[in-house]
């Protein structure tokens, strides 16, 4: 009870008790060692690839900001629902699945060919197909009540983020692009300079 009331996510707590550092301290809790091990095991599968290619500090930007803005978007919506605190505003949220799920949404847009299986299908299917029916599962797991004990807004939101970060030119991303784009004609620059 201890760690579920002072570092999983609760909203009405976020908001109205000022405990902002459960948007981060709720990543690392989990509701048994099937959950852990289930995260690790996606985390292990599909992160591992993003690591390799966009380097680890990218990569931990991107998982944490996806975890962190599942958080949010979490506490907005069940804030929304219930404004003074009687049902789901007080549950507490664990768990890191709103950043593997924007690992998996990522893993469709750099690598949208690669196959997985639908375990325990013998099946295999694209990655982007894999997502979209993850997509399907957590939209409709959040449209029904039916009291699974999954939190299927903060899988969705960490899906939403993590599109929202990877879109170029989108949304606020055009200032970061720009910033990136001068340090990079800056190098060029010097590197000329050296050159000649």
């Amino acid at each position: 009870e201890f760690w579920l009331k002072w570092f999983g996510l609760v909203p009405y707590a976020v908001v109205h008790g000022f405990r902002v550092w459960q948007l981060f301290t709720y990543l690392f809790l989990h509701a048994g060692i099937l959950h852990l091990l289930l995260n690790l095991l996606f985390l292990a599968m599909f992160g591992a690839d993003l690591e390799h290619t966009w380097g680890s500090r990218r990569f931990y930007t991107y998982f944490f900001l996806c975890g962190v803005g599942a958080g949010v978007i979490n506490v907005a919506v069940k804030i929304a629902l219930d404004p003074h605190g009687f049902g789901q505003a007080v549950v507490p949220t664990i768990g890191a699945s709103g950043a593997i799920y924007g690992v998996l949404l990522a893993n469709a847009v750099l690598f949208p060919d690669r196959r997985v299986w639908m375990f325990p299908l013998p099946v295999t299917v694209s990655m982007k197909i894999f997502v979209a029916i993850m997509i399907a599962i957590e939209f409709f797991g959040t449209l029904g009540s039916s009291g699974d004990n999954v939190s299927h807004i903060c899988h969705l939101g960490g899906m939403l983020v993590g599109y929202i970060y990877l879109r170029r030119g989108s949304y606020l991303f055009n200032f970061r692009n720009s910033v990136s784009d001068w340090k990079r004609r800056r190098l060029r620059k010097k590197f000329e300079v050296y050159q000649r």
